[in-house]
């Protein structure tokens, strides 16, 4: 059987399961909850992991776009009776505007540089929330409206878990593209890439913008999902946590970062019945993939796969070392 028919029974086993959780779990309002931040966390991840594992790119706020994100779509629900859809964008194209005024002032930045100035980002975003009080009402927080048709809780599962898939296979064909290729010439060498004609400085910006824009939409699908947003939601400990997500499901991968963000939703509902135990949990995992698997979860399946060669060698966005 070849690694292409795999690929796509898996898929379809994945959807079709999606598509009868609600019933199986009876529409449980902590299950299907439970399952839909696992989504969101999967799609920032995968969005985090344009810039860091395709673009060699250290980004440590992107919590800050999701509470971009997530405050967009509750201050124009609140404040403008604007199109519910054209809300949803915005909360995409607002959180990736940031993160064009943010690639303007670091893209020539590298390593830790980088790092520090994502930082800065992901801890001021909070801060700014809490204090706006005349923008984001503080510690209050704000309540989302949702359109009518999303009042009901099936239809709004259905609305998010679509729209996540969608939100993936997008970033999936666009990172199989030339413009994936692209990013993976600058990560290997951003002076060999220019040699060659790439316009290294277009194309670093264009991963903060992709990514920011990905996660600002998680941002938004979360808004919806809750029906409540505060200053404390996404703090910069948010953005360590998608770090860890992308590097035990194996960075260089576009499923490892997946893989990552269903093992760390997994974790806490075991954990979490025991006092200081989960953040414990997620550093001996992080730890011991590190050892074990440097290169992350997902070449396990890549070497099971490998077991079912296809005889004909096929592009793909995934690597390994």
């Amino acid at each position: 059987m070849k690694n292409l028919q795999i690929k796509h029974i898996m898929l379809g086993l994945i959807i079709i399961f999606l598509g009868m959780y609600p019933f199986i779990v009876k529409q449980s309002d902590y299950w299907l909850t439970f399952i839909v931040m696992m989504g969101i966390y999967a799609l920032v991840a995968v969005a985090l992991n344009i810039m860091v594992g395709f673009g060699g790119l250290i980004s440590i706020g992107h919590a800050g776009f999701l509470m971009i994100g997530t405050y967009t779509v509750a201050i124009l629900t609140d404040r403008f009776e604007l199109p519910f859809l054209l809300v949803f964008i915005l909360s995409g194209v607002i959180s990736g505007f940031v993160g064009f005024l943010i690639a303007l002032s670091a893209i020539k930045l590298s390593g830790h540089f980088l790092a520090v100035v994502t930082l800065g980002f992901g801890l001021s975003i909070p801060v700014i929330a809490l204090n706006w009080n005349s923008l984001t009402r503080g510690y209050s927080g704000l309540l989302v409206q949702r359109p009518e048709v999303l009042n009901d809780k099936l239809l709004l599962y259905y609305f998010v878990i679509i729209s996540i898939l969608i939100f993936l296979t997008l970033m999936y064909n666009a990172l199989r593209s030339n413009i994936g290729r692209v990013f993976l010439a600058v990560k290997e060498s951003e002076i060999a890439a220019r040699s060659s004609g790439i316009n290294t400085t277009f194309y670093k910006g264009l991963m903060f913008v992709l990514s920011s824009f990905f996660t600002g939409l998680a941002g938004g699908l979360y808004a919806y999902w809750i029906g409540f947003v505060g200053p404390t939601d996404f703090p910069v400990t948010t953005s360590f946590l998608l770090l860890a997500m992308i590097v035990v499901g194996g960075m260089n991968s576009f499923y490892g970062p997946i893989i990552g963000a269903v093992l760390f939703s997994v974790i806490p509902h075991f954990t979490d019945k025991f006092m200081g135990i989960t953040n414990v949990v997620i550093g001996l995992t992080l730890v011991i993939v590190i050892l074990i698997r440097p290169n992350g979860l997902a070449t396990i399946f890549k070497r099971l796969r490998s077991r079912f060669p296809s005889k004909k060698l096929t592009g793909n966005v995934e690597r390994s070392s």
